[in-house]
């Protein structure tokens, strides 16, 4: 029986109990296993006082040991499951903590729940747990802006990415994904220290999320009742994105909620210049916030009716 149907029991458990508080206080979570790999190789191999050349040597060893130290376990677990329905069940309690579509609703609704109660200090505070901004700076409009970039853009990367790599490549593909997905995260990002040792990092994440990324607009695309009106902002403005990827989904969420996503945003000290998505638009507000959390739990529908689909071929 094929791994979609262990995906579709995974998105499943994950859209019903998350990944809960209790379990993450005894075992933490697979990502964070990473994640402390990730960090020791960092603490290990990165010198920023190398030249350039050497700090993308040391950060290619750095990528290639994170995925042999993930996938060689995962993918000897996966030559072990069983045939059949015992084999769906485990797969499916493997895959679960891999995917995040509930934990992301959460997190979003975790803001648009204050933000339309008018109490911004506490939407500020939310804001501040999934986008990088300083919340200091925040306004309103501001926060519902950050609220529905990060959804859409982790909509591609926490949920429809996982899932379409381990449609590919199994357990496995699902595994080396989280690795590469959270090496970015962590090494990825343009700064003195990760500039060149993170640079591998970086563009292999590229390259892993081009079709998941171009896939998540679709499905807002699809969900949103203006599909023509979508596919044509999308097309036009995903572009000019910063990020090769992310544009896509963003676009797509703009022009489904008939708001402007992206522009000009404070990063600590640093004033990012970025282009507007659905430039002539208004800003959102509290209410398409809503609205944007809805067309997310469309999305996702959509999706797992997909994965259910290839399960049953």
């Amino acid at each position: 029986m094929s791994f979609a149907a262990s995906l579709l029991l995974a998105l499943l458990i994950e859209a019903t109990l998350a990944w809960p508080t209790a379990l993450y206080r005894r075992i933490g979570h697979p990502v964070t296993w990473i994640g402390r790999l990730i960090t020791l190789l960092e603490t290990a191999l990165n010198r920023p006082e190398d030249g350039k050349f050497v700090q993308n040597l040391r950060g290619a060893v750095t990528v290639a040991l994170v995925l042999i130290a993930v996938t060689t376990p995962v993918w000897l677990i996966a030559t072990l499951l069983p045939d059949g329905w015992p084999g769906v069940l485990l797969g499916g309690i493997l895959a679960w903590p891999l995917l995040a579509a509930r934990s992301l609703y959460d997190h979003v609704a975790a803001v648009a729940k204050p933000l339309a109660q008018g109490d911004t200090t506490a939407a500020r505070h939310a804001v501040s747990m999934i986008v990088g901004r300083d919340p200091a700076q925040l306004d309103d409009a501001a926060i519902a802006r950050a609220a529905l970039e990060s959804l859409a853009e982790n909509a591609s990367d926490g949920v429809v990415a996982p899932v379409f790599w381990g449609l590919v490549l199994g357990l496995p593909g699902l595994a080396a994904y989280k690795a590469i997905n959270t090496m970015d995260s962590m090494i990825g990002h343009r700064s003195p220290r990760y500039e060149h040792f993170g640079m591998v990092a970086a563009r292999l994440d590229d390259l892993v999320n081009l079709l998941p990324a171009r896939l998540t607009g679709l499905l807002f695309a699809l969900m949103s009742g203006r599909l023509r009106a979508c596919l044509a902002t999308t097309w036009r403005d995903a572009p000019h994105h910063r990020s090769p990827n992310a544009g896509w989904a963003e676009s797509a969420m703009a022009a489904a909620l008939s708001v402007r996503l992206s522009g000009p945003r404070i990063y600590g000290t640093r004033i990012a210049d970025e282009p507007w998505l659905n430039a002539d638009a208004p800003d959102p507000g509290a209410a398409d916030l809503q609205g944007g959390l809805a067309l997310y739990r469309r999305a996702m529908l959509l999706l797992g009716c997909g994965v259910a689909l290839l399960a049953l071929i």
